[in-house]
């Protein structure tokens, strides 16, 4: 069953609150006898991110070209009207 405490005596007493969140309890912070909030221990991320590398011979490639110029990506959303003053110079 968890503890629970209104806000002033929270506010008054979170260390001794965050004590017991270490040893495993459930602190349920309540206004008005109506549950709020729940101060639960903090559980790190399983996963950790790698280091630079720990990937080499795990089955993936990247192109050679990979930064190679991309001029002409967005080409297919230019009008036809757009593409035709590109490509007249202009008058000067």
């Amino acid at each position: 069953m968890p503890t629970v405490v209104n806000i002033h005596e929270a506010k008054t007493h979170l260390s001794r609150l965050l004590e017991a969140v270490e040893r495993g309890e459930e602190v349920v912070i309540a206004r008005a006898g109506h549950p709020i909030a729940t101060l639960s221990a903090y559980k790190a991320p399983r996963r950790k991110i790698g280091p630079p590398g720990s990937m080499e011979g795990e089955g993936w490639w990247m192109a050679d070209d990979f930064d190679a110029p991309i001029d002409d990506l967005f080409d297919c959303l230019k009008d036809d009207d757009e593409e035709e003053a590109l490509d007249t110079p202009a008058a000067g």
